[in-house]
């Protein structure tokens, strides 16, 4: 059964995503310090990751520089009065039972967005993605396993996917440094897609839609780093939208449209390595089937556009969506009907 939040809850989180959006620009990561050093002063920009405090060299002090970061001092002061009222709607959408966000992951995640990932491109697929459905759609998952919440990586995830582009801040890999992420090398020693942090077991992997037959992994060289290649990515991450995500005083960033995360499952879990019988591939049904429910009754019209969208686009595509749907009649009696 399909669960939804109240309207004033969804009302609350439409605020905070709004409330999100009109401060997400900012020049520096924290706040500017002034420092003297051998009879010369300094500003340092002071930020904190996770529960260490970091500093990043701004410059010597000028009487222009100095007017810039009092400036941005007050820039700050006036963000952090948002910040705090944006604290407030996450408690309340907390309080109303919408699924909170791991400290472990939510830091994470508010060092990628400070970094410009989300803001120029960067969009989250896989769990991470549904879980924030919730707001989106003003669902209640709850425990109900069709929505996959019944595990821990709904709350606590250890592994979080991103598709890029080559678009994304350069200072993408200092971050990961701040945050303690050591490469992961791949088979050839040389291409690296995934990042893992050295102080938990969490791990970051990069994706990018495959441009050429047979690629598996591309270089992003703005970025330094290198992204796993992937079929049908570029349908998944066309026209993505905001999501906040509930930690601290709330994390702007972007996910796939629903309607599209949704028929991409669906291809997704007929195509899994060790075949369509396997946990992730039955968890990959499992979300579609959910979402599919939710959407034909809220957005049916999105999902129709979805669903055609993704079937004119070659007979691979419709074998692998018929694949899947011949194990969920329910489900294609639902699309049947759009």
């Amino acid at each position: 059964m399909i669960l939804h939040h109240s309207p004033l809850a969804h009302a609350v989180y439409q605020d905070l995503l709004g409330s999100l959006g009109n401060g997400q620009v900012a020049p520096l990561h924290g706040s500017p310090a002034l420092e003297e050093r051998s009879g010369r002063k300094y500003w340092y920009d002071s930020y904190r990751v996770g529960d260490q405090v970091r500093k990043r060299y701004i410059g010597e002090d000028t009487p222009d520089l100095a007017e810039r970061m009092a400036l941005h001092r007050e820039d700050v002061r006036r963000k952090k009065e948002g910040a705090s009222q944006r604290a407030r709607l996450v408690r309340l959408l907390r309080a109303e039972g919408f699924l909170p966000t791991g400290g472990g992951t939510g830091a994470i995640l508010n060092a990628l967005a400070k970094t410009g990932v989300f803001r120029t491109g960067g969009t989250i697929v896989g769990t991470c993605a549904f879980r924030l459905y919730e707001g989106e759609l003003g669902l209640r998952f709850g425990s109900d396993p069709a929505a996959g919440t019944e595990d821990g990586d709904m709350v606590r995830l250890d592994r979080l996917s991103l598709a890029l582009d080559d678009g994304v801040d350069a200072s993408l890999p200092e971050s990961f440094g701040d945050l303690e992420f050591a490469p992961v090398p791949g088979m050839d020693g040389a291409a690296v897609w995934r990042w893992k942090q050295t102080r938990s077991e969490t791990l970051i992997q990069f994706l990018t839609p495959s441009i050429r037959a047979g690629e598996a992994v591309r270089d992003l060289p703005a970025l330094r780093v290198s992204a796993q290649a992937l079929d049908f990515l570029d349908y998944l991450i066309a026209d993505p939208v905001k999501a906040a995500v509930l930690y601290r005083s709330g994390v702007l960033v972007q996910v796939p449209r629903p309607e599209r995360y949704a028929i991409h499952k669906l291809i997704l879990a007929d195509r899994r390595r060790g075949g369509p019988d396997t946990l992730k591939s039955r968890k990959d049904r499992a979300q579609a089937a959910f979402l599919i429910a939710a959407l034909a009754r809220g957005r049916p019209e999105g999902l129709r556009q979805a669903y055609e969208a993704a079937i004119g686009n070659g007979v691979t595509w419709r074998d692998r969506i018929a694949a899947s749907l011949k194990r969920m009649p329910q489900t294609f009696a639902v699309l049947e009907a759009l």
